[in-house]
């Protein structure tokens, strides 16, 4: 396959799902038809299912008597019609299929809804199947393309349709990432990256603040090590080239030198003499460190940028103060938890929660990476002027650590700490097995983008002639190999560990990120292809609805599309309670094999005008889908391959 950069609506997946504004002139539809009462949890402005939902519960209300707000709590998707509502849940006098009987009975089609059937106490719904076209096709028009769609800095709308405003007013910090200078970026920073990166993304689409953190692990006797490795192996020119390569190159020299018998203990004395000099704050020490550190974070832009990632914040261990990190000792020694062994170290005892004895100071004084998280934690609540949550995104063998940081900060008593609150969460993952490269195992991030573009660079060779029509083919190739690795790392819950295959990974068929890529490209060749030959095209901001003859679509699988494309709403509100990126993922697959299934008998191409614009519309409102779920997933969307 060949494939050419250009991207569907925008060419960064970061200008995915923007909120659109508290206000905005609506979908004309909801203008002319009876209007519905506004219920908690419901945006009829932004999700076309809402709509029906609360017509259902109308229903149910008028004909059991239960109040509206909670009836629409029991209505759910049904594999029985569009969606089904179980009588006995609300737990009436009589029988409940007494019950489902009497309110099927007393139903009287309207605007919204077409039929009910009872089957013993369940009530089926079908949704009035020309409302359901027109306002979901408008709806998602609208808020990607018209009057409803937010504006880049160009003026440009940003696609919204999925987003919602349930985190107004609320702040979040995603803490992701994290690698440690001068230590490898594994497989497990990885993941970190990609997960946390989708969650910035997604709470961003329900309206929250957001503010994304990269806490480095850039303090300790570990630069203390570094410092003396460099003064023995150090060379400034491939520091400037690749800081981040050649700092574990030195680092991992020094280190073989330290296990050296007769020659390691001089080495880790001169490396904690170095730290302490960092600590007291000597020039000469901390001078080498900022080098390290700033060229670090530079190589380490960089590779995010190939990811479609960037952070609000690189902080890390050093930037802990000691003010701080001295109150929240101080804190500690006061508190009924902790106390002072035999060996001297400071420990916190959390058995009786199940967690454990950590150890907060060592021996000699020094405070341990968990009292650094500590004083860290409270430090940001001053920072950022407080924050509604705080995301971590780290491993599941990190799972103790995270048990203790919180129940510790929890004891300590600050109050967006308790446990209540729901503010502190961890979201863990599992392990990535079997990565390896053709030279052996992989250990820095780059590595393995590098060598996911050239696998894919290969399968685009493959097809010469489409090969030789590709304008950039390195930045293409660099872009579907990021989504191959994106959606394997997606694709399961996230607690799973998961086998880095390559081959299923860069495949073009299957449940893949190339098959996705695939599926839009193809979705954005439909309105090409017809105005080639037809000459029909459709407008963007200008389109007129009532021109459009939806009621020429009236295949059963094309009214399948439509009601999946009004559930998109809904999967990025489930999302934002499950934080599993597979999620998004299981919906874009559902989506590319329905509109797969599709194809052959919703031509456009060669039909009747009428017939063509209203297919054509419904194939360009599942391509924004598709493109706004990939980007919510950090990836680009492809217009050619």
């Amino acid at each position: 396959m060949a494939a050419s950069v250009n991207s569907s609506s925008s060419s960064s997946a970061n200008s995915v799902l923007a909120p659109s504004p508290a206000s905005f002139n609506g979908i004309p539809l909801l203008a002319q038809l009876p209007q519905l009462p506004q219920l908690p949890g419901t945006d009829t402005k932004r999700a076309p299912l809402d709509s029906f939902k609360i017509a259902i519960a109308q229903h149910v209300n008028q004909t059991l008597g239960i109040d509206v707000e909670k009836a629409i709590e029991g209505v759910g998707p049904g594999k029985v019609g569009d969606f089904t509502v179980a009588v006995p849940r609300f737990r009436l006098p009589g029988k409940p299929n007494d019950l489902a009987e009497k309110a099927a009975k007393e139903f009287q089609p309207n605007e919204w809804l077409e039929a009910v059937e009872n089957k013993g106490a369940f009530l089926h719904y079908t949704l009035n199947s020309e409302t359901l076209k027109k306002i979901t096709l408008q709806t998602i028009h609208v808020m990607t393309h018209g009057f409803g769609a937010p504006r880049n800095d160009e003026g440009k709308p940003l696609p919204s349709y999925g987003s919602n405003r349930n985190g107004e007013g609320k702040r979040i910090i995603v803490e992701f990432s994290s690698p440690n200078i001068a230590k490898p970026f594994h497989a497990g920073h990885l993941r970190s990256t990609i997960i946390g990166a989708y969650l910035a993304n997604l709470y961003r689409a329900n309206a929250w603040e957001v503010k994304k953190v990269n806490y480095l692990g850039d303090w300790g006797k570990q630069f203390g090590l570094l410092a003396v490795g460099w003064k023995l192996f150090g060379d400034d020119k491939k520091l400037e080239e690749d800081a981040v390569n050649h700092l574990f190159e030195v680092y991992v020299k020094v280190n073989q030198l330290a296990s050296e018998e007769g020659k390691g203990e001089k080495i880790h004395d001169e490396a904690r003499a170095y730290f302490k000099g960092m600590e007291d704050g000597d020039e000469e020490c901390l001078g080498y460190w900022r080098k390290f550190r700033e060229l670090s974070i530079k190589k380490y832009i960089e590779v995010y940028d190939r990811l479609n990632i960037q952070f609000d914040v690189y902080s890390g261990e050093s930037q802990v103060t000691k003010a701080n990190l001295e109150k929240a000792m101080s804190q500690l020694r006061e508190t009924d938890f902790v106390s002072r062994e035999e060996n001297g170290a400071l420990l916190a005892d959390l058995t009786k929660y199940k967690l454990e004895k950590c150890v907060i100071e060592r021996k000699d004084g020094t405070p341990l990476y968990i009292t650094r998280d500590i004083a860290e934690a409270a430090q940001r609540w001053e920072a950022f002027g407080g924050f509604d949550k705080m995301i971590y995104v780290v491993a599941s063998q990190q799972d103790l650590h995270l048990g203790q940081f919180f129940k510790v900060l929890e004891l300590m008593g600050y109050p967006w700490a308790q446990k209540e609150a729901g503010k502190l969460v961890h979201v863990n993952f599992g392990m990535i097995l079997g990565m390896s490269t053709r030279r052996g195992t992989v250990v820095f991030l780059d590595h393995i983008l590098d060598e996911t573009a050239d696998k894919m660079h290969d399968v685009m060779r493959a097809n010469a002639e489409k090969y030789a029509q590709v304008e950039d083919p390195e930045r293409t190739a660099d872009i579907v190999g990021m989504t191959a690795v994106k959606i394997q790392d997606m694709s399961g819950k996230r607690i799973n560990n998961y086998n880095f295959d390559w081959s299923r990974m860069l495949s073009f068929e299957g449940d893949t990120g190339p098959y996705l890529q695939y599926n839009h490209v193809r979705l954005c060749s439909v309105e090409r292809k017809v105005k080639d030959a037809d000459g029909l095209e459709l407008p963007t901001e200008s389109l007129d609805f009532e021109s459009i003859k939806t009621e020429l679509i009236t295949e059963p699988k094309a009214r399948e599309l439509v009601l999946l494309l009004a559930s998109w709403p809904d999967v990025v509100k489930t999302a934002c309670k499950d934080h599993q990126p597979s999620t998004v993922v299981t919906y874009c697959f559902r989506l590319t094999h329905l509109v797969s299934s599709c194809w052959e008998f919703l031509l456009v191409k060669g039909q009747e005008r009428d017939l063509a614009l209203a297919r054509l519309w419904l194939f360009r409102c599942c391509k924004d889908v598709l493109g706004s779920a990939l980007k919510l997933l950090t990836i680009t969307p492809l217009e050619r391959m």
